[in-house]
């Protein structure tokens, strides 16, 4: 909601970036250059595609919450980037990219795979532990807010403007809104909340750091995506023998919850969205990020019966509506608004900026 993915807000994100946006996270600024492959026309409608890319990372968060059901929240990311990385390396092999190359640029490829993927990733599965997932849905949309607060400090292209100030502080109002601040946050869990901002923050974190160490980076979106994901992948892998036991049961329903999150939620739809992104342009293809929370809240109250209550479908509103004027680049210097990157999700929700993000979810 977030890898070689496009720009900015995540994702749940991110998610998301010149190239496409994670879910994600997301849920960023192209590090490479035009991708042949992407520049054919696919024989699918961009907007059937688009509904299907704002569909599967709905569902991420609700899949993150099934599989956390049955497995530890380091093994249900460890599965998730495992088999999303499978999907990008079969692409990879099947249109004959190239791996990118150097060790400065696996080096910058390993701390966006960490901050764009890792992080993220673990913190919405132990958020997701005691939050629901319309919850966690909602804030992966705050990684626009996260972005623009990031961008003004630490990208001199971006200019303040009274509409983009503006949005930050509705938008901050929308995140009160669903906490219910009023109410002194009754019933909330602070640390499971706090965990899935972070995630949303994260996602900010990494479009900015991949935005100044791999744009220009010469290699494919492709290929940066596969080689980031990778890289977290080996990241789980270490990190999750030491915090976890083995499964002494592999549970069917969220073991298939896991393995639809990595290969869909993360794998294909990072693929959906370079094509989207480079048929209709990051403007339009970020706007799945808008869908996601919708969706997110529609499947955990229709599938997984969780509870809603008036002020987070409002205040989600609030947070879209800000996140959006955050993103208007009208009153901008025209660097600021050439180098616009998309916003990611997801939970990948996610791609992220020249890398994966994804998620925004």
């Amino acid at each position: 909601m977030t890898t070689a993915t496009p720009p900015r807000t995540g994702c749940s994100g991110s998610p998301s970036t010149t190239p496409p946006k994670a879910p994600a996270g997301a849920p960023a600024p192209t590090a490479g250059g035009p991708d042949p492959a992407v520049d054919r026309r696919p024989a699918i409608d961009w907007r059937i595609r688009f509904g299907v890319l704002s569909l599967i990372w709905g569902f991420s968060f609700l899949l993150i919450k099934v599989g956390t059901h049955g497995y530890a929240p380091f093994q249900v990311t460890f599965g998730r980037l495992f088999f999303g990385t499978a999907v990008l390396a079969v692409a990879i092999a099947v249109r004959r990219e190239r791996l990118p190359r150097g060790i400065r640029t696996w080096g910058h490829l390993t701390v966006a795979a960490f901050i764009l993927n890792a992080v993220p990733f673990s913190l919405f599965s132990y958020a997701e532990l005691t939050i629901p997932s319309t919850l966690a849905g909602i804030c992966n949309a705050t990684s626009p807010l996260w972005g623009m607060l990031l961008s003004l400090v630490a990208l001199s292209e971006d200019r303040p403007t009274r509409r983009r100030v503006g949005g930050l502080g509705l938008g901050f109002i929308g995140v009160l809104t669903v906490l219910g601040a009023w109410q002194g946050f009754s019933g909330l869990d602070f640390s499971g909340t706090a965990m899935a901002l972070l995630a949303s923050l994260s996602y900010a974190v990494g479009w900015v750091y991949v935005r100044r160490t791999l744009a220009g980076n010469g290699s494919s979106h492709l290929s940066l995506t596969g080689a980031q994901l990778f890289m977290a992948t080996v990241q789980l892998a270490v990190v999750t023998p030491l915090f976890t036991n083995l499964p002494t049961s592999f549970p069917v329903v969220p073991l298939l919850a896991v393995i639809t999150l990595g290969s869909l939620g993360t794998g294909l739809a990072l693929l959906i969205q370079y094509g989207l992104v480079a048929e209709v342009g990051p403007t339009t293809g970020q706007m799945v990020t808008y869908f996601v929370p919708v969706i997110a809240t529609a499947a955990g109250v229709a599938v997984l019966s969780e509870p809603l209550h008036w002020n987070t479908p409002v205040g989600a509103v609030i947070v879209l509506v800000g996140a959006a004027l955050t993103q208007s680049r009208s009153g901008g210097s025209a660097a600021g608004r050439k180098s616009a990157p998309p916003i990611e999700p997801q939970p990948t929700p996610g791609p992220a900026p020249t890398t994966a993000r994804a998620d925004q979810p």
